[in-house]
């Protein structure tokens, strides 16, 4: 059974992580990196004649991100 102080713990190394991660993915940076890795995944298409594989890694890795992004936006709205 965890003590009332661990549970803080594990609550402030979250908060001080959602809090860093907010400050990366809402930089500007963050989002060219974003538009650059869509515009290439773009451009790899015809390589890959628009195939299924290639579809799918566009489609997971955009799950997936936006998955763990929920909790980071809850974190932060909470604390607001």
């Amino acid at each position: 059974m965890s003590t009332k102080s661990e549970k803080l713990n594990m609550n402030e190394l979250f908060r001080k992580f959602a809090q860093a991660s907010a400050n990366v993915v809402g930089s500007s940076w963050w989002f060219l990196t974003a538009v650059a890795v869509v515009v290439v995944w773009g451009v790899v298409g015809p390589i890959y004649h628009f195939s299924d594989t290639w579809q799918l890694i566009i489609n997971t890795v955009s799950s997936v991100i936006t998955f763990l992004m929920v909790f980071l936006i809850q974190n932060t709205q909470n604390r607001d």
